[in-house]
């Protein structure tokens, strides 16, 4: 139920002026939406730049190269002679200090003719250019008439765009929708707009949106900071809500009595690091008690999370209950699946698979055994939170890699259930700043001890020139029959917009294929699921011994005979993510060497970053230097310099906003949990404003 106030803002921007389908589905583009697109989020689109136009030259004193406006006289026009349709338009105009020429290319008919009219007055604001001894402006970026002219403010705001999105065309449909924005009631309390004096909403998307000065639209400035804050406490509201209704009293509770564990453990081909033992002792304790779980249980790749995440789930099991455990990836799910399902074997616990790949009769038959309450344990993906997946006694969800679903996705596996316990697992050690922002205050359990027989690996930096020696000792290393990860960062030049310099995996493959013949694999990410399982499983058994990868290998693809990887354009990942790929190797008894190779000359950022991955494995310091070094998107090991699922606020810029948004949440919270009256409506608005309104339902409940 989206207040009715809101409701100019969730128009598509098809309903502006000048929006047609053409416009539609740049902009769908643009702000990466695959519906059209609402005036809200067109709103949310901030400037990156300005253009300062106030500068104010006679032609004569008019700097070249420079953006200028000036105020000109139209004398006449020369269109392109009939058959040329390559020549420009030229107008030419002037001051009573000199002339200059407006050059305009494939324009078309009487559009010129009525810009610019002869003895007319216009202003004209672009970069001027001196072209054979004459000032000349191609294609001016503004031309107005005086009436016009009075009323801009003479600072332009540059926007991100997509290819074929002109910025005239997005600045017109801007200010249509600055003009539709209804009156918004206040919904940050007055102590925090006296102490971080911020402007109201309004004011502060026209400032951004038509700045009056160069420093408006900076994010650190007052407006972009006043919607970073409004977007972050939207966030942590909306968690903050979430975690109430986690928090309610449940009724039975799920822990048995042990006895599903002891199979277990005594199954273990070894025995639990002191970490995993107390994780899993925090875990049944916190199944105990009279409210749900919500923990998040974090350790480095290889740490073991797997196995306390099963003995959660026998706990559950134990006790008549079911679980579910949710991976972002098939070869995650499947690789949960390859170690849990032999050690519940043993236990006797019912586990199972749900991926997009069962399909038919098979997915048919599963599905009722789990309604029946024959499936103790059900791995998968987001397969698991389809309508017709039905539990008979859901106790225990167990979502993987969490900072990649939703909130809603989390919601709608814990609502197949009945007071449903929720362990999240990462394998990105994660800094407690960000343990806010993404889980609010959760439990965290950490697993920090490799477990036993783990070797070290050497890592060694070397620069690309080297590729032929590097290639020589992967030759003598695949004849001693050792297994070979080459990784590659990009697949196909179109990925990226210069990649030429960066290798792409097919041609890696295809070069290394040349002088290895077909003891070379290759996975990435787009090929299908079965395809990668196949070519995974040549490689774990041996038949291919040398691996050509894109990131896919990232997370959990477990081969112990791997003991070699090399990274090319090393340079090209974050801290967190050459983490992850190391960790692919070091799993079995066997000495490991990870080889990053980069591309000279290096910056800064690329050279301590491989000056840490060099020094250390230990994933939660890397995870501290990664937070300083770059912030928190690529802690989380999403790309760009923001804070995923947030499109304002930026960790550099912003950072002392999260924790006072936090406490405004729980203050909310204490205060008004209900959203009642008008701060409560106020706050509605904000989280349907923002996309935080799937924790609003959950106020109705209980």
């Amino acid at each position: 139920m989206r207040p009715p106030l809101l409701n100019p803002l969730f128009a598509p921007v098809t309903s502006l002026a000048g929006v047609g389908p053409k416009q539609d589905k740049l902009f769908r583009y643009l702000l990466e939406r695959s519906e059209t697109p609402r005036l809200v989020d067109l709103l949310l689109h901030l400037p990156t730049s300005v253009i300062d136009r106030r500068t104010q030259p006679k032609i004569r004193d008019a700097a070249p190269g420079t953006i200028v406006t000036l105020e000109v006289t139209v004398d006449r026009h020369r269109p392109p002679p009939p058959h040329n349709s390559r020549a420009p338009y030229l107008v030419y105009a002037g001051d009573d200090t000199g002339n200059v020429v407006l050059t305009f290319f494939r324009a078309k008919p009487g559009y010129v003719e009525k810009l610019l009219p002869v003895g007319e007055k216009r202003y004209v604001s672009g970069t001027l250019q001196m072209y054979d001894g004459t000032p000349q402006m191609v294609h001016p970026d503004r031309v107005v008439d005086e009436a016009a002219f009075a009323k801009l403010s003479g600072i332009d705001p540059v926007y991100p765009l997509t290819e074929g999105l002109a910025l005239g065309s997005l600045r017109r449909a801007m200010a249509q929708a600055l003009q539709r924005l209804p009156r918004l009631p206040e919904w940050i309390s007055p102590e925090v707009i006296r102490r971080c004096k911020f402007s109201d909403i309004a004011e502060a998307l026209n400032r951004l949106h038509m700045p009056v000065e160069l420093t408006d639209i900076l994010p650190n400035g007052p407006f972009w900071s006043r919607l970073a804050f409004d977007e972050l406490l939207a966030g942590q509201l909306a968690l903050a809500l979430v975690r109430a209704q986690l928090r309610r009293p449940a009724g039975d509770r799920h822990a048995g009595d042990g006895s599903l564990r002891k199979k277990i453990i005594d199954a273990l081909p070894y025995s639990l690091t002191t970490s995993q033992q107390q994780a899993a002792a925090a875990i049944a304790e916190d199944l105990r008690q009279p409210v749900r779980m919500l923990r998040l249980l974090q350790g480095d790749v290889g740490s073991g999370k797997t196995v306390v995440a099963l003995l959660a789930a026998a706990a559950v099991a134990e006790a008549g209950k079911q679980a579910a455990l949710m991976a972002p990836t098939e070869i995650l799910a499947r690789q949960h699946i390859n170690t849990i399902a032999p050690l519940a074997a043993r236990a006797g616990m019912q586990v199972a698979i749900l991926t997009g790949r069962e399909k038919g009769k098979e997915r048919r038959e599963l599905l009722a055994r789990l309604e029946a309450g024959e499936i103790d344990f059900l791995v998968g993906t987001h397969a698991l939170i389809q309508d017709d997946v039905i539990f008979k006694a859901l106790a225990l969800a167990v979502v993987d890699e969490q900072h990649r679903f939703g909130v809603r996705e989390r919601l709608t596996l814990t609502s197949k259930g009945n007071a449903v316990d929720v362990l999240v697992l990462s394998a990105t050690p994660i800094p407690r700043t960000l343990v806010l922002t993404y889980f609010g205050d959760m439990d965290v359990s950490e697993l920090r001890e490799k477990p036993a027989g783990r070797q070290p690996i050497d890592t060694r930096a070397l620069p690309a020139s080297r590729l032929d020696e590097v290639v020589d000792a992967v030759g003598r290393a695949l004849k001693a029959g050792k297994l070979v990860y080459w990784i590659c960062p990009l697949v196909e030049e179109s990925e990226a917009e210069g990649a030429g310099h960066l290798t792409d995996a097919t041609q890696r493959f295809e070069s290394l294929q040349k002088r290895f013949g077909d003891k070379v694999g290759l996975v990435h990410g787009q090929m299908k699921g079965t395809e990668k399982d196949r070519v995974m499983a040549q490689f774990a058994a041996h038949d291919i011994g040398l691996l050509v990868a894109t990131t896919v290998v990232e997370v959990g693809v477990d081969v112990p005979a791997a003991t070699i990887m090399v990274i090319e354009n090393a340079e090209r990942f974050g801290l967190a993510q050459l983490h992850q790929l190391r960790g692919r190797i070091g799993r079995g008894a066997e000495a490991s060497i990870c080889l990053l190779l980069y591309r000279e000359p290096l910056n800064e950022m690329s050279t301590a970053r491989l000056k840490v991955i060099r020094e250390t494995t230990d994933g939660f310091r890397i995870a501290e230097e990664d937070l300083k070094l770059r912030g928190e998107g690529d802690v989380l090991g999403i790309r760009q310099s923001g804070l995923p699922g947030y499109r304002i606020a930026r960790p550099e810029a912003h950072g002392q906003l999260i924790t006072q948004a936090r406490d405004e949440a729980l203050r909310i919270m204490k205060d008004n949990p209900k959203l009642k009256g008008e701060r409560g409506e106020a706050l509605r608005c904000l989280l349907y404003l923002f996309e935080r309104d799937e924790a609003v339902p959950l106020m109705g409940a209980g």
